[in-house]
């Protein structure tokens, strides 16, 4: 009796694609593991997906999609592109390699495009030129991306530095730094010890780069009306 195929859909195999980026970050990610984890032949996948590319966008094109129906503000455009910020980082941090896959993909899927177009709608009312309103979205948006990026990756080495050596990563950090002379590691030296490192990461942190952002944003806008 001929084995019977596993039956897929393009929703079980975006669902399935973000179980192994979970599992093995996007270095690892290819359509045969993909295909393999389905219980399904490589060659499958291309029915659905022309391209590992054509799935990355459809899987940046769902994040998207989930910014736009939890991103809800009616404030000043101040409130609306904070409120924008903390959305977005909390989708990506829901979801694994998020930030790469929006870093990696173009805005060639529908709801990438609308999630664009709600951004541009924050700043719309500001008397800024189009090319700085642009430049506004993409660099909010640039450094929420980074932002929940950079904790990933932190977490991911200080995890595989665990499990490589048994001392603590901190204890070889202050041994280091204690090799060093003040001119050289002075000022780091001393926020380190002082566990300012430690908000890496944090809601404080993140909360203040945006308020650096937004601060920028206004006194140029200043600077024009003058």
């Amino acid at each position: 009796m001929k084995k019977q195929q596993p039956q897929i859909s393009e929703g079980r195999i975006l669902e399935t694609s973000w179980e192994l980026l979970g599992e093995e970050g996007i270095e690892k990610f290819s359509m045969r593991r993909l295909a393999d984890r389905l219980g399904i032949q490589a060659p499958s996948l291309y029915w659905y997906f022309k391209s590992k590319q054509k799935l990355y966008q459809r899987l940046a094109n769902q994040v998207s999609g989930m910014i736009l129906e939890e991103f809800h503000s009616e404030g000043d455009w101040k409130e609306q592109l904070k409120v924008l910020a903390e959305t977005v980082r909390s989708v990506l941090s829901r979801h694994p390699c998020s930030p790469q896959l929006m870093m990696m993909t173009l805005p060639h899927e529908p709801d990438i495009i609308r999630f664009t177009n709600r951004m541009l709608l924050c700043v719309e009312s500001t008397p800024l030129e189009q090319a700085e309103k642009m430049q506004v979205v993409t660099t909010l948006l640039n450094y929420v991306i980074y932002f929940v990026l950079d904790d990933y990756q932190h977490e991911r080495n200080v995890s595989a530095m665990l499990k490589e050596q048994e001392t603590n990563p901190g204890d070889e950090m202050i041994r280091l730094l204690n090799s060093m002379s003040e001119a050289d590691a002075g000022l780091f030296r001393g926020m380190f010890t002082n566990g300012l490192f430690e908000l890496m990461g944090t809601d404080v942190a993140f909360e203040f780069g945006v308020k650096l952002i937004l601060l920028g944003i206004e006194q140029v806008i200043k600077e024009q009306e003058k």
